[in-house]
């Protein structure tokens, strides 16, 4: 147990409050620890003002939530009604609502490009695999929390987007009718899914959320951030002040607290203008058949889902036949050629060859409907094996051979694509280009221990670059 502290003769009434709580919570030391004496890289860039600008809108989502709870009815007879009421008659109703679908948005692209920093410069490699590992937690708990908040509104995209995404999960084999059963609480998405929905948005998955962010957080600071030249500023071998702090690191506040404060200003002009002349951004944010209250006899022409899963819808759909023909082919051809150029034992190709042989099998064996869902969530799971699949001898981009750039650079591409592809009607064409997108999204990840390696890389340095300005 600590020993209690006294405040000083004369100290004010505020001195005195703040030692009365520090011998009973420790505020002073939390605050020192992960802000005043919480020392981070001298040379971040504005890559690395999205995690700041992320728990600033996580902030806005539970804010604007907790108002529209107030007034929201999870009843499929009145969930629609409640939502034009809280646009129409609440005062502000607009408002809240509006920062609350724009706010969802705002979170994907803050979250994509805060991911996307990470991959650039090696933020998910050692000692920072669990940071990456909560983060990758968060990335799937706020999918699962989009999806659960989009049917909410009860309109006719939301409904048959519910519809459509639930009866995947009736291509698992076995237990997949069951399962779809279960999500639903129904036959067909109706009163009881709407308000299982409702209590998992509402209740159950923002605490596992927050949890994931706490975690995140605590990690992070345990093991110290990264930065642009992928160079511990905290090892062993760093060098230190006679206090210990790092050389090349300044203290979290006041330094970068100005500095997020200045990106946050910046991105409420952004978020701002969008809430107040383009709240629906021409149909992306707020698709228009949402505005239509939700007819399970009147099918919509097209059905997508929102942008931010549109990227792995596209996946699901560029997985048909001829795409499940292609991967065993893939899967064959690599087995010979490893049984061919490896340095395998006789037994050892006998077991390369069993498992290719069980995989086309496995293949064959399902409908490309099945795989189509694998493929969905294999895209995300994937995600958390990053930390393994990056055989690299360098953390940062910057030290890589220049040809990398171009891989992340079509990476970026194909994703995009994908992501527009989702939104638009299928066609022939476009599920080929999808076909593509998909198989190069996998390649990157599943060859990257190989390709990584490859190239001449630069000499890191000793400490960080650093120009003032």
């Amino acid at each position: 147990m600590a020993e209690f502290k006294e405040a000083p003769a004369g100290a004010s009434i505020a001195t005195q409050l703040m030692t009365w709580v520090d011998n009973r919570f420790p505020a002073s030391k939390m605050y020192k620890e992960h802000m005043s004496e919480y020392y981070a890289p001298k040379n971040f860039n504005w890559w690395y003002i999205f995690g700041s600008l992320a728990m600033l809108v996580l902030v806005i989502q539970i804010v604007t939530g907790i108002f529209l709870v107030m007034h929201y009815k999870p009843d499929a007879n009145l969930a629609f009604a409640s939502v034009e009421y809280i646009m129409r008659d609440v005062p502000w109703g607009w408002l809240i609502r509006y920062m609350h679908s724009t706010g969802a948005s705002a979170f994907f692209v803050v979250v994509y490009l805060h991911m996307f920093r990470g991959l650039l410069y090696g933020s998910y490699r050692k000692p920072r695999e669990l940071v990456w590992i909560f983060g990758c937690g968060i990335f799937l708990c706020l999918m699962g929390e989009a999806f659960m908040g989009y049917l909410l509104p009860w309109g006719q995209m939301s409904y048959w987007g519910a519809q459509v995404i639930v009866n995947l999960f009736a291509a698992v084999p076995f237990v997949g009718p069951d399962l779809a059963l279960l999500i639903r609480g129904d036959f067909v998405v109706s009163d009881a899914t709407l308000n299982r929905f409702f209590s998992f948005h509402v209740i159950a998955v923002p605490l596992i959320l927050l949890g994931l962010v706490v975690a995140h957080i605590i990690a992070l600071h345990e093991v110290g951030s990264n930065n642009p030249d992928g160079v511990e500023i905290k090892g062993p071998k760093a060098p230190k002040d006679a206090a210990g702090h790092p050389l090349d690191g300044i203290p979290f506040h006041p330094y970068y607290t100005v500095h997020d404060i200045f990106g946050v200003s910046l991105f409420l002009i952004v978020f701002c203008s969008i809430i107040f002349f383009s709240p629906e951004l021409g149909g992306y944010f707020l698709e228009y058949n949402n505005f239509i209250p939700a007819d399970p006899l009147k099918t919509p022409a097209h059905i997508a889902p929102v942008w931010y899963f549109t990227p792995f819808y596209s996946m699901l759909r560029a997985t048909t036949d001829v795409m499940v023909n292609v991967l065993s082919g893939i899967i064959g051809l690599g087995a010979v050629l490893a049984v061919l150029k490896g340095n395998f034992a006789g037994k050892g190709k006998i077991a390369v060859l069993v498992g290719a042989l069980i995989g086309i099998v496995l293949l064959k064996t399902f409908d490309a409907k099945f795989w189509g869902v694998v493929v969905m969530g294999g895209a995300v799971v994937i995600l958390f094996f990053l930390p393994w699949l990056d055989h690299s001898p360098v953390k940062s981009i910057r030290y890589r051979p220049s040809w990398h750039t171009y891989v992340y650079g079509v990476f970026v591409v194909f994703f995009l694509v994908l992501g527009y592809l989702g939104i638009q009607p299928p066609t022939d064409i476009g599920t080929l280009i999808a076909q593509i997108g998909t198989l190069f999204y996998f390649g990157f990840f599943l060859l990257m221990p190989w390709w990584s390696k490859l190239g001449t890389f630069k000499q890191v340095p000793d400490r960080v670059n650093y120009h003032a300005h």
